[in-house]
């Protein structure tokens, strides 16, 4: 069982991240999956359209998005993902419009699993990082060294 979420999970990232076939996620979501994400309106979103709207959201800002799983962890129904993304901002991203620089990200998420499918999962990823590679927010400067 656990190999087989890993195999999952591997699938959501490569098919439907890297690839865009946005059709595997009929596949892969259960109709009621509950995706947990800090970083949009209402904290989560819900099922199958609710995974397509997300990715199409990241997608569509950056059409050359490429993930790289760095570490897969499975325990019980669960499966971490520990993840690297790049791409180039071509497209609006939450009122931000194209600014064409390049952004590379980290994430990890963990996905619950039952009947071939994920069920919820929660996301965690570094969209301060991302937005200040984007030059929207500004960068801390570094601390000054004491005398």
């Amino acid at each position: 069982m656990h190999e087989q979420n890993k195999d999952l999970a591997r699938r959501s990232v490569e098919e439907i991240w890297n690839q865009g076939k946005l059709n595997v996620i009929d596949e892969l979501v259960a109709e009621g999956a509950t995706f947990h994400d800090p970083n949009v309106p209402g904290g989560k979103f819900t099922g199958p359209q609710g995974f397509k709207q997300f990715v199409e959201i990241y997608r569509g800002a950056f059409p050359d998005v490429h993930f790289t799983i760095n570490d897969q962890i499975a325990e019980g129904d669960k499966v971490a993902t520990r993840w690297t993304a790049t791409g180039t901002q071509k497209g609006a991203l939450m009122g931000i419009a194209p600014t064409n620089k390049q952004s590379t990200v980290t994430g990890t998420d963990i996905g619950r699993y039952a009947d071939g499918k994920v069920i919820e999962e929660w996301l965690s990823y570094d969209m301060l990082g991302m937005l200040q590679q984007l030059g929207v927010v500004p960068t801390l400067a570094p601390a000054a060294a004491k005398a």
